[in-house]
């Protein structure tokens, strides 16, 4: 069934919405303005889901997206939208979701930091290949699916990466077992130094191990294998993982293969300055820094504090956190290896939490955080649902929120990571 529509607004997870007999139709790859001729994909009681056929009259608001495979491939949402767009939609959702989740007013929302480059800004990319019948494909699932778009080249890997991925293109449809490749991990360092991690099945690491050694030394690149767990990742040629500026004078923060690290460096800078803003120290308070990582912020931290201690379950992680510590004659630091859940009540008092989650949050933290009634949580999400979630029992149990405020670090897509300050109520 055909649908034709025209789009109202934008929704918390991308999508366009339009009605249709009472229904709210969801549209993916849509502008605000748009009147869009859509097929039904999923007719649910409440909804309706569906997918643009034709575009029957373009939004003032719509612009020509740059990339070919734009709406094909699952990696951008919003190419349609120019990136002044893209910013207000993103600062208007993430403001209307901490409102209407009632953990927010809107005296202490403060606006959206965009992105300082709207292309080529990603330090990592990950890459899918299949070999087919016709032939050998790499590029990114299709939205929803498992089937690989070949896409010559991405519009927002960093030059390095899509420099080393062209190589790759030609290069790896002639792998003796191109087969029991499925994944490449390419990442690059702030100084444009590239390194990939090349997925294989187990029985193929042998003879495909001396092969990717040989072409990472003609490509110019370090590289590492996986094949099963981030346990399983070897060395294959020259030092992988990447390197990281933050702070100031400059911290450079080295983080193993398969480590995390923010795909946009130029943002994680503001947001790293942004949080040593928000902490206030003044060379005295213990702070905990949870799911710390490499250090990405209990580095700059202990400069301005009296001792930090780092929690991360990934105990390579902080194996690198350690080392980039002692680097840096950084000696007000303890890193522990273990899950953030109890970590507030196992080390002593602190006047500062600090918590960067994954997109899952950290609900079962937040128990921890009313039992240990730190002065102040700072809290740094990518995801505004599961962000206010955690604030919830935080804000109904003696803290109040001082201060919350959107980053753009994915321009093209709907994700927003966000700032939030959390003080202590006398």
């Amino acid at each position: 069934m055909l649908l034709d529509l025209s789009i109202e607004t934008l929704t918390f997870g991308g999508r366009g919405l339009a009605r249709h007999d009472g229904k709210a139709v969801f549209v993916p790859h849509v502008a605000p303005g748009d009147r869009v001729r859509c097929r039904i994909v999923r007719d649910r009681s409440q909804y309706v889901e569906a997918e643009v056929c034709e575009l029957l009259e373009p939004s003032p608001a719509r612009r020509t997206p740059p990339c070919p495979v734009a709406g094909v491939c699952g990696g951008c949402d919003w190419q349609q939208l120019p990136y002044g767009e893209q910013a207000r939609w993103k600062e208007r959702l993430f403001h209307e979701h901490l409102l209407r989740s009632g953990v927010a007013t809107a005296e202490v929302l403060r606006p959206i930091v965009p992105a300082p480059d709207e292309w080529c800004y990603r330090n990592r990319l990950q890459f899918k290949c299949r070999l087919t019948r016709t032939g050998f494909v790499t590029g990114f699932y299709r939205t929803a699916s498992h089937f690989v778009v070949d896409t010559p080249r991405c519009l927002l890997a960093a030059p390095s990466i899509q420099e080393a991925y062209a190589f790759l293109r030609s290069e790896l449809p002639r792998a003796p077992r191109a087969e029991a490749l499925p994944q490449v991990d390419i990442s690059c360092s702030d100084d444009g130094r590239a390194a990939a991690l090349f997925h294989l099945l187990p029985d193929a690491v042998a003879e495909m191990r001396p092969w990717l050694a040989e072409v990472a030394a003609r490509g110019g690149f370090a590289a590492a294998l996986q094949y099963g767990r981030k346990e399983t990742i070897e060395p294959v040629a020259g030092q992988g993982g990447l390197v990281t500026i933050v702070d100031n004078p400059p911290l450079d923060l080295h983080v193993g293969a398969g480590g995390f690290a923010q795909v946009n460096a130029a943002q994680n800078r503001r947001m790293v300055e942004a949080v040593v803003a928000a902490a206030g120290l003044t060379q005295r308070e213990r702070v905990l820094d949870l799911f710390c990582g490499v250090g990405n912020f209990s580095l700059p931290l202990a400069r301005r504090a009296g001792f930090i201690v780092g929690v991360e379950c990934y105990p390579p992680a902080i194996a690198d956190a350690m080392a980039n510590a002692a680097r840096h004659g950084l000696d007000n630091l303890s890193f522990h290896a273990e899950p953030a859940e109890g970590a507030a009540l196992r080390y002593g008092s602190f006047d500062l939490v600090l918590l960067d989650p994954p997109r899952t949050g950290a609900y079962q933290v937040m128990r921890d955080l009313l039992a240990a009634r730190p002065q102040r949580i700072v809290y740094v999400s990518c995801d505004p649902a599961t962000l206010a979630r955690d604030l919830r029992p935080l804000v109904h149990n003696g803290y109040r929120l001082a201060s919350a405020q959107p980053f753009d670090f994915f321009p093209q897509t709907w994700h927003i990571e966000s700032l939030s300050v959390l003080e202590r109520c006398e």
